[in-house]
């Protein structure tokens, strides 16, 4: 294993973190809005799920070597409206109550934005682990080649 190897590494852990901050900052949307009934687009908040990707580079392409690995990190494709109904309630005197007295809210359980936001911290912090030990490796490695 080069230190090419171990650079690489750091930018996939990076790419990782990027990912993992952009679905935090996606729960936290969905989290703040779990009660918005109205949004300026119209109609209730819809919870918004980030989609992953993974990020390849043109290495493997470019030099038939199979012992390269294209792979260069994780990006996020697009975050996306999610497709669930939203529930009705029975609140008359809402200002978005229909005739009938029904409320549409959004359909976010937040128990379950809870756990994906601990799954997505521990995430974060798996890839900021990686960073840290890579960079001791790197500094071992070069500080051997120095002696």
């Amino acid at each position: 294993m080069g230190l090419g190897t171990l650079f690489n590494t750091l930018k996939i852990s990076g790419t990782g973190m990027r990912a993992q901050r952009i679905r935090i900052d996606a729960i936290a949307s969905n989290l703040a809005n779990v009660n918005s009934t109205r949004t300026p687009e119209g109609g209730p908040y819809k919870r918004k799920v980030p989609i992953f990707a993974e990020v390849f580079d043109d290495s493997l392409k470019q030099t038939r070597d199979p012992r390269e690995d294209p792979f260069n990190g994780v990006a996020i494709a697009g975050i996306v409206p999610a497709q669930e109904c939203f529930k009705k309630v029975y609140d008359p005197g809402h200002p978005d109550a229909d005739e009938t007295g029904f409320v549409i809210v959004p359909n976010i359980n937040p128990m379950e934005e809870m756990v994906n936001l601990i799954d997505a911290s521990r995430a974060y912090e798996a890839n900021l682990s990686t960073i840290r030990n890579t960079k001791q490796i790197i500094a071992d490695t070069l500080r051997i080649l120095r002696a």
